[in-house]
């Protein structure tokens, strides 16, 4: 049995695995200001379609890998979400990714990748029931996401590469954190992982303090 569960695990894509802890490290930081900012000054939330009223009971990791075992996407899908992650909420600076919202950025992000990279996929309904949400909310998500990157889709070769260069960076730090228990890796310390010019390197982007 535990065999068989190893290999299971396994089977998992490290993109998966990354990705995940990545921006469930983001969530829990943002939670962490939200919660003190409240304690301080009240402050309103940037109201948003994503925004939920509870945190859900699953894991972003855990959420994340049902959407994996489930939608049939092929790894790089993760890396184009991540993308166009990146690029809705360069465009939405008021809305930071916390666990009210995280997991209905990823599902959204995940089906509008899959639709973009994969010559196959399930439909809305399916992504919906995936993702323990309506199909009507699913489908309202998806407008709003589209809309929120202004339809940009595509992504070249040099992009891709680069923020495949900040998951791998992610990695490392994952691999061997650092030993204090406020650091945190250069990948998430905001929100958005690349600098404006999204052909730069992920050196860039580390030093540019993303």
């Amino acid at each position: 049995m535990m065999t068989m569960a190893a290999e299971d695990q396994a089977a998992v894509p490290r993109v998966v695995s990354i990705l995940s802890a990545l921006l469930e490290r983001v969530a829990e930081r943002n939670d962490v200001v939200a919660a003190e900012t409240t304690t301080t000054a009240k402050k309103k939330k940037a109201v948003s379609a994503f925004q939920g009223l509870t945190k859900p009971a699953i894991s972003v990791g855990g959420y994340l890998e049902r959407i994996f075992r489930f939608a049939g996407c092929s790894p790089s899908c993760y890396v184009v979400a991540y993308i166009y992650l990146d690029r809705f909420l360069r465009r939405r600076p008021a809305l930071a990714v916390d666990s009210f919202n995280v997991h209905r950025l990823l599902i959204t992000s995940v089906l509008t990748a899959v639709k973009f990279v994969d010559d196959i996929c399930y439909n809305n309904a399916y992504f919906a029931r995936v993702g323990g949400i309506s199909l009507m909310e699913m489908n309202y998500l998806e407008v709003d996401f589209l809309f929120g990157i202004a339809f940009d889709l595509n992504v070249t070769p040099a992009v891709f590469a680069s923020y495949c260069a900040v998951l791998q960076t992610e990695m490392a730090y994952l691999e061997h954190p650092p030993p204090s228990i406020d650091a945190v890796s250069p990948t998430s310390l905001l929100q958005h992982c690349l600098p404006d010019q999204e052909v730069d390197t992920a050196a860039a982007a580390t030093k540019s303090g993303c």
